[in-house]
């Protein structure tokens, strides 16, 4: 399943991508969706850097066919790799399970602001409900990305 998701900011690509660059924005995501649990690793690379979030996220909100398959809590680790100011790979692994999420994120500078544009492929090897769960999945993700926003927008007002 394809997903594509823009996140816009009011204020110049170079601010978005220190914001997202900073670990502590990193946590603050982490605490705004609610996970059970959340390290985040950030290291600069030149004039980008890799990202790893390994969080444990609550399933209590998924229907019972998926929470069946999911457990009481999941596990989900993402890696970015940015190799410069303008975007990079994003890729998301849940240890233990037949999922994969693969794509990009960009950056690009629109009027004043930003627009940052998340693609992803999602997949479940799960026979059935393979498709279903690929529906949630995405659904969750952008979950994320919507409190992402929500603590980026504060974060670039100074809040």
């Amino acid at each position: 399943m394809r997903l594509r998701h823009d996140l816009v900011y009011d204020a110049p690509p170079q601010a978005v991508f220190e914001m997202l660059a900073d670990p502590v924005f990193r946590e603050s995501v982490c605490t705004a969706m609610g996970v059970v649990s959340a390290e985040v690793g950030l290291e600069r690379t030149g004039t980008g850097f890799t990202l790893t979030v390994d969080q444990v996220q609550r399933t209590d909100d998924l229907p019972s066919f998926a929470r069946t398959f999911a457990g009481e809590t999941t596990r989900a680790v993402q890696h970015e790799e940015w190799a410069d100011t303008t975007g990079g790979t994003v890729r998301i692994e849940a240890p233990g399970k037949p999922t994969t999420v693969t794509g990009t994120v960009t950056l690009r500078a629109e009027g004043s602001g930003t627009r940052e544009v998340v693609e992803l492929e999602v997949k479940v090897k799960v026979p059935l409900v393979g498709g279903k769960l690929e529906k949630l999945m995405s659904e969750k993700i952008v979950a994320g990305l919507e409190a992402e926003q929500a603590v980026g927008t504060a974060y670039l007002k100074g809040a």
